[in-house]
Protein backbone atom coordinates (compact mmCIF):
# COMPACT_ATOMS: atom_id res chain seq x y z
CA UNK A 1 0.00 0.00 0.00
CA UNK A 2 2.50 2.46 1.21
CA UNK A 3 4.94 1.83 -2.27
CA UNK A 4 1.11 2.17 -4.79
CA UNK A 5 1.01 5.66 -2.88
CA UNK A 6 4.40 6.37 -3.64
CA UNK A 7 4.22 5.75 -7.22
CA UNK A 8 0.78 7.66 -7.62
CA UNK A 9 2.54 10.61 -5.31
CA UNK A 10 5.70 10.57 -8.01
CA UNK A 11 3.65 11.07 -11.06
CA UNK A 12 1.73 14.21 -9.41
CA UNK A 13 5.35 15.86 -8.26
CA UNK A 14 6.62 15.21 -11.43
CA UNK A 15 4.53 17.87 -12.68
CA UNK A 16 5.39 20.23 -10.12
CA UNK A 17 8.05 23.04 -9.45
CA UNK A 18 10.88 21.16 -8.63
CA UNK A 19 12.38 22.31 -5.69
CA UNK A 20 8.26 22.55 -4.21
CA UNK A 21 7.81 18.85 -4.90
CA UNK A 22 11.45 17.80 -3.51
CA UNK A 23 9.68 19.52 -0.02
CA UNK A 24 6.50 17.91 -0.98
CA UNK A 25 7.65 14.31 -1.41
CA UNK A 26 9.47 14.28 1.63
CA UNK A 27 6.99 15.64 3.69
CA UNK A 28 5.20 12.89 1.83
CA UNK A 29 7.71 10.47 2.80
CA UNK A 30 7.55 11.21 6.51
CA UNK A 31 3.73 10.32 6.64
CA UNK A 32 4.09 7.27 5.08
CA UNK A 33 7.20 5.61 6.56
CA UNK A 34 5.82 4.34 9.64
CA UNK A 35 3.94 1.48 7.17
CA UNK A 36 6.79 0.87 4.40
CA UNK A 37 7.86 -2.75 4.97
CA UNK A 38 11.17 -4.08 5.88
CA UNK A 39 13.79 -4.22 3.39
CA UNK A 40 15.58 -7.71 3.45
CA UNK A 41 19.08 -7.53 2.09
CA UNK A 42 20.99 -11.16 2.08
CA UNK A 43 23.96 -10.74 3.94
CA UNK A 44 26.11 -11.40 1.18
CA UNK A 45 26.25 -7.86 -0.33
CA UNK A 46 27.83 -6.19 2.73
CA UNK A 47 30.81 -4.13 1.97
CA UNK A 48 33.29 -3.41 4.09
CA UNK A 49 34.65 0.02 3.70
CA UNK A 50 36.37 3.02 5.61
CA UNK A 51 36.76 0.91 8.49
CA UNK A 52 33.04 0.01 8.73
CA UNK A 53 30.21 -2.66 7.78
CA UNK A 54 27.85 -1.08 4.96
CA UNK A 55 24.70 -3.64 4.60
CA UNK A 56 25.32 -3.45 0.92
CA UNK A 57 26.92 -0.37 -1.70
CA UNK A 58 23.42 1.94 -2.20
CA UNK A 59 23.22 4.94 -0.33
CA UNK A 60 21.88 8.46 -0.94
CA UNK A 61 24.42 11.52 -2.30
CA UNK A 62 24.06 14.54 0.39
CA UNK A 63 21.85 17.67 -0.53
CA UNK A 64 18.82 15.08 -0.58
CA UNK A 65 18.00 15.65 3.27
CA UNK A 66 20.64 18.38 3.85
CA UNK A 67 19.35 19.27 7.35
CA UNK A 68 18.45 15.37 8.86
CA UNK A 69 15.19 15.91 8.70
CA UNK A 70 13.78 13.27 7.13
CA UNK A 71 16.93 10.53 8.14
CA UNK A 72 14.39 7.99 9.05
CA UNK A 73 12.05 8.31 6.56
CA UNK A 74 14.55 7.70 3.94
CA UNK A 75 16.11 4.77 5.69
CA UNK A 76 13.30 2.87 5.53
CA UNK A 77 14.26 2.83 1.86
CA UNK A 78 16.59 0.43 2.28
CA UNK A 79 19.77 2.80 1.60
CA UNK A 80 23.23 1.52 3.33
CA UNK A 81 24.09 5.00 3.77
CA UNK A 82 23.08 8.26 4.07
CA UNK A 83 24.65 11.89 3.59
CA UNK A 84 23.66 14.60 5.38
CA UNK A 85 24.47 18.07 4.27
CA UNK A 86 25.84 19.94 3.36
CA UNK A 87 25.36 21.12 6.35
CA UNK A 88 27.63 24.98 7.36
CA UNK A 89 28.19 26.39 11.11
CA UNK A 90 25.74 28.90 10.74
CA UNK A 91 22.23 28.82 9.04
CA UNK A 92 21.64 30.22 5.65
CA UNK A 93 18.73 30.68 3.11
CA UNK A 94 21.40 29.80 -0.08
CA UNK A 95 20.52 31.25 -3.55
CA UNK A 96 17.67 33.19 -4.88
CA UNK A 97 14.75 30.66 -5.97
CA UNK A 98 14.17 29.60 -8.93
CA UNK A 99 17.59 27.82 -8.52
CA UNK A 100 16.28 24.03 -9.57
CA UNK A 101 15.27 23.41 -12.91
CA UNK A 102 14.07 19.71 -14.20
CA UNK A 103 15.10 18.51 -17.26
CA UNK A 104 13.00 15.07 -18.00
CA UNK A 105 13.87 14.63 -21.27
CA UNK A 106 17.48 14.07 -20.39
CA UNK A 107 16.73 12.33 -16.89
CA UNK A 108 18.50 15.87 -15.51
CA UNK A 109 18.47 18.34 -12.79
CA UNK A 110 20.27 21.94 -12.91
CA UNK A 111 20.63 23.86 -9.20
CA UNK A 112 21.94 26.42 -7.71
CA UNK A 113 20.93 25.75 -4.03
CA UNK A 114 24.07 28.17 -2.58
CA UNK A 115 24.41 25.18 1.02
CA UNK A 116 20.91 26.14 1.51
CA UNK A 117 20.56 24.62 5.39
CA UNK A 118 19.54 25.39 8.95
CA UNK A 119 22.96 25.00 10.30
CA UNK A 120 24.88 22.42 11.74
CA UNK A 121 23.24 22.46 15.32
CA UNK A 122 19.93 21.96 14.18
CA UNK A 123 21.02 18.61 12.67
CA UNK A 124 23.08 17.59 15.33
CA UNK A 125 19.65 17.71 17.01
CA UNK A 126 17.51 15.95 14.21
CA UNK A 127 20.67 13.16 14.45
CA UNK A 128 19.80 13.09 18.33
CA UNK A 129 16.52 12.17 17.62
CA UNK A 130 17.02 9.27 14.47
CA UNK A 131 16.84 6.01 14.93
CA UNK A 132 18.30 4.91 11.64
CA UNK A 133 20.65 2.06 11.93
CA UNK A 134 22.59 2.77 8.92
CA UNK A 135 25.26 4.68 8.40
CA UNK A 136 25.52 8.02 8.56
CA UNK A 137 27.70 10.35 6.96
CA UNK A 138 27.83 14.16 7.11
CA UNK A 139 28.82 16.29 4.49
CA UNK A 140 30.35 20.64 5.74
CA UNK A 141 31.02 23.22 3.92
CA UNK A 142 31.67 26.83 4.23
CA UNK A 143 29.02 29.56 4.91
CA UNK A 144 29.21 31.86 1.59
CA UNK A 145 29.95 35.31 3.68
CA UNK A 146 33.29 33.20 4.94
CA UNK A 147 36.27 34.56 3.04
CA UNK A 148 37.35 31.64 0.69
CA UNK A 149 40.86 33.12 2.79
CA UNK A 150 39.36 31.54 6.14
CA UNK A 151 37.29 28.91 4.52
CA UNK A 152 39.38 26.36 6.67
CA UNK A 153 37.77 27.93 9.99
CA UNK A 154 34.38 27.17 9.09
CA UNK A 155 35.18 23.25 8.32
CA UNK A 156 37.20 22.68 11.40
CA UNK A 157 33.75 24.24 13.47
CA UNK A 158 31.49 21.86 11.53
CA UNK A 159 33.90 18.61 12.16
CA UNK A 160 34.22 19.54 15.92
CA UNK A 161 30.38 19.55 16.32
CA UNK A 162 29.58 16.91 14.13
CA UNK A 163 32.10 14.55 14.77
CA UNK A 164 30.46 12.58 17.80
CA UNK A 165 27.46 11.93 15.62
CA UNK A 166 29.00 11.73 12.14
CA UNK A 167 30.07 7.85 10.86
CA UNK A 168 32.31 9.61 8.38
CA UNK A 169 32.31 13.16 7.12
CA UNK A 170 32.76 14.53 3.82
CA UNK A 171 34.64 18.05 2.46
CA UNK A 172 32.95 19.43 0.52
CA UNK A 173 35.08 21.45 -1.39
CA UNK A 174 33.69 21.07 -5.19
CA UNK A 175 29.77 22.45 -4.99
CA UNK A 176 29.96 24.93 -8.49
CA UNK A 177 27.26 27.43 -6.49
CA UNK A 178 29.17 28.70 -3.72
CA UNK A 179 31.80 31.58 -4.89
CA UNK A 180 35.56 30.59 -5.60
CA UNK A 181 34.71 27.35 -3.61
CA UNK A 182 36.46 25.24 -6.32
CA UNK A 183 39.49 26.73 -6.36
CA UNK A 184 39.84 24.62 -2.72
CA UNK A 185 40.62 21.43 -5.15
CA UNK A 186 43.79 22.50 -5.90
CA UNK A 187 46.72 21.24 -4.13
CA UNK A 188 47.13 24.41 -2.09
CA UNK A 189 43.67 24.56 -1.27
CA UNK A 190 43.65 20.77 -0.15
CA UNK A 191 46.23 21.07 1.90
CA UNK A 192 44.99 24.55 3.88
CA UNK A 193 41.68 22.39 4.25
CA UNK A 194 42.45 19.11 4.72
CA UNK A 195 45.76 19.80 6.70
CA UNK A 196 43.37 21.96 9.47
CA UNK A 197 40.79 19.39 9.44
CA UNK A 198 43.38 16.44 9.99
CA UNK A 199 44.97 18.19 12.69
CA UNK A 200 41.81 18.77 14.66
CA UNK A 201 40.70 15.23 14.06
CA UNK A 202 44.01 14.37 16.17
CA UNK A 203 42.44 16.45 19.25
CA UNK A 204 38.85 15.00 18.53
CA UNK A 205 40.14 11.56 18.25
CA UNK A 206 41.50 11.64 21.58
CA UNK A 207 38.64 12.98 23.47
CA UNK A 208 36.04 10.97 21.61
CA UNK A 209 37.96 7.45 21.80
CA UNK A 210 36.92 7.36 17.85
CA UNK A 211 38.28 7.78 14.66
CA UNK A 212 35.67 9.15 12.13
CA UNK A 213 37.30 8.73 8.53
CA UNK A 214 37.74 12.17 6.00
CA UNK A 215 36.42 12.35 2.77
CA UNK A 216 37.09 15.08 0.01
CA UNK A 217 34.04 15.10 -2.80
CA UNK A 218 35.64 16.22 -6.07
CA UNK A 219 34.19 17.97 -9.46
CA UNK A 220 33.88 16.00 -12.60
CA UNK A 221 35.03 19.01 -14.56
CA UNK A 222 38.80 18.09 -13.80
CA UNK A 223 41.15 17.10 -16.73
CA UNK A 224 43.35 14.09 -16.57
CA UNK A 225 46.46 16.22 -14.73
CA UNK A 226 44.31 17.65 -12.31
CA UNK A 227 42.89 14.34 -11.10
CA UNK A 228 46.47 13.13 -10.80
CA UNK A 229 47.16 15.82 -8.49
CA UNK A 230 44.50 15.58 -6.63
CA UNK A 231 44.67 11.63 -6.26
CA UNK A 232 48.60 12.48 -5.29
CA UNK A 233 47.29 15.17 -2.84
CA UNK A 234 44.88 12.56 -1.26
CA UNK A 235 47.51 10.17 -0.46
CA UNK A 236 50.31 12.67 0.59
CA UNK A 237 47.49 13.74 2.79
CA UNK A 238 46.27 10.82 4.53
CA UNK A 239 42.57 11.24 4.07
CA UNK A 240 40.67 8.10 3.92
CA UNK A 241 38.48 7.99 0.88
CA UNK A 242 37.00 10.26 -2.42
CA UNK A 243 33.96 10.57 -3.65
CA UNK A 244 33.56 11.74 -7.37
CA UNK A 245 31.84 13.23 -7.72
CA UNK A 246 29.80 16.43 -7.87
CA UNK A 247 27.43 18.27 -9.91
CA UNK A 248 28.78 19.61 -13.35
CA UNK A 249 29.33 23.04 -14.57
CA UNK A 250 29.37 21.89 -18.15
CA UNK A 251 25.85 22.45 -19.07
CA UNK A 252 27.06 21.13 -23.01
CA UNK A 253 26.24 17.68 -21.99
CA UNK A 254 22.30 18.87 -21.85
CA UNK A 255 22.69 19.35 -25.85
CA UNK A 256 20.99 22.51 -26.04
CA UNK A 257 21.91 26.63 -25.32
CA UNK A 258 20.85 26.47 -21.83
CA UNK A 259 19.76 29.95 -20.39
CA UNK A 260 22.31 32.10 -18.21
CA UNK A 261 19.71 32.56 -15.64
CA UNK A 262 18.81 29.03 -15.25
CA UNK A 263 22.53 27.92 -15.03
CA UNK A 264 24.24 25.71 -11.98
CA UNK A 265 25.49 22.06 -10.98
CA UNK A 266 23.88 19.76 -13.73
CA UNK A 267 23.42 16.72 -12.25
CA UNK A 268 21.88 13.41 -13.87
CA UNK A 269 22.40 10.56 -16.12
CA UNK A 270 24.34 13.35 -18.68
CA UNK A 271 27.68 12.77 -15.99
CA UNK A 272 27.08 9.70 -15.68
CA UNK A 273 29.64 8.74 -18.24
CA UNK A 274 31.77 11.42 -16.92
CA UNK A 275 31.95 9.79 -13.43
CA UNK A 276 32.84 7.25 -14.06
CA UNK A 277 35.83 8.26 -16.14
CA UNK A 278 36.93 9.75 -12.96
CA UNK A 279 35.92 7.04 -10.86
CA UNK A 280 38.25 4.80 -13.17
CA UNK A 281 41.27 7.59 -13.34
CA UNK A 282 41.21 7.81 -9.24
CA UNK A 283 41.13 3.81 -9.08
CA UNK A 284 43.81 3.45 -10.94
CA UNK A 285 45.83 6.36 -9.35
CA UNK A 286 45.22 5.53 -5.99
CA UNK A 287 45.52 1.63 -6.12
CA UNK A 288 43.02 -1.47 -5.37
CA UNK A 289 42.41 -0.11 -1.84
CA UNK A 290 41.94 2.84 -1.68
CA UNK A 291 38.03 4.09 -0.86
CA UNK A 292 35.83 5.60 -3.76
CA UNK A 293 32.37 6.39 -3.09
CA UNK A 294 30.71 7.19 -6.92
CA UNK A 295 27.93 9.55 -7.30
CA UNK A 296 26.81 10.86 -10.69
CA UNK A 297 24.14 9.76 -12.91
CA UNK A 298 23.00 6.62 -11.59
CA UNK A 299 19.28 5.84 -12.39
CA UNK A 300 19.54 2.51 -13.44
CA UNK A 301 20.78 -1.00 -12.51
CA UNK A 302 23.43 -1.04 -15.34
CA UNK A 303 24.69 2.61 -14.11
CA UNK A 304 25.05 1.34 -10.48
CA UNK A 305 27.12 -1.36 -11.90
CA UNK A 306 28.97 0.53 -14.05
CA UNK A 307 30.29 2.91 -11.52
CA UNK A 308 31.13 -0.28 -9.39
CA UNK A 309 32.88 -1.83 -12.11
CA UNK A 310 34.80 1.10 -12.72
CA UNK A 311 36.44 1.00 -9.33
CA UNK A 312 33.64 2.39 -6.55
CA UNK A 313 33.43 0.60 -3.46
CA UNK A 314 30.30 2.46 -2.80
CA UNK A 315 27.74 4.40 -4.90
CA UNK A 316 25.33 6.88 -4.30
CA UNK A 317 21.96 8.27 -6.06
CA UNK A 318 20.43 11.62 -5.92
CA UNK A 319 18.48 12.84 -9.54
CA UNK A 320 17.89 9.09 -10.53
CA UNK A 321 16.03 8.68 -7.17
CA UNK A 322 14.29 11.98 -7.47
CA UNK A 323 13.10 10.98 -10.70
CA UNK A 324 12.20 7.63 -9.80
CA UNK A 325 11.88 7.01 -5.71
CA UNK A 326 11.99 3.69 -4.23
CA UNK A 327 11.47 2.08 -7.52
CA UNK A 328 15.18 2.53 -8.07
CA UNK A 329 16.70 1.61 -4.99
CA UNK A 330 15.00 -1.94 -5.00
CA UNK A 331 15.91 -2.02 -9.29
CA UNK A 332 19.48 -1.47 -8.00
CA UNK A 333 19.42 -3.54 -4.70
CA UNK A 334 17.71 -6.70 -7.01
CA UNK A 335 20.38 -6.50 -9.61
CA UNK A 336 23.48 -6.32 -6.55
CA UNK A 337 21.11 -10.08 -5.48
CA UNK A 338 21.91 -11.36 -8.87
CA UNK A 339 25.38 -9.78 -10.19
CA UNK A 340 29.11 -11.28 -8.89
CA UNK A 341 31.71 -9.03 -7.09
CA UNK A 342 31.59 -5.64 -9.24
CA UNK A 343 33.63 -3.50 -6.68
CA UNK A 344 37.41 -3.50 -5.41
CA UNK A 345 38.80 -5.33 -2.57
CA UNK A 346 37.18 -3.66 0.40
CA UNK A 347 39.11 -1.91 3.23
Amino acid sequence: MAGMLARGALGILTRMDPERAHDWGLAGLQLLHPLWPAVNVPAELAVRCLGMTFAHPLGLAAGFDKNGDYLDALGCLGFSHIELGTVTPRPQPGNAKPRMFRIPAAGALVNRMGFNNKGVDHLLTQLARSRYAGIRGISIGKNIDTPIEHAETDYVACLRKVYAQADYVAINVSSPNTARLRELQGRAGMERIVGALLQERTLLEARHAKRVPLLVKIAPNLDQEQITTVATTLRSLGVEGVIATNTSTDLSMLGAAWPEEHRGGLSGAPVHARSVAVIGQLRAELGPTFPIIGVGGIDSAEHALASLRAGANLIQVYTGFAYRGHLLVQEILDALRTTTQVSPSPR
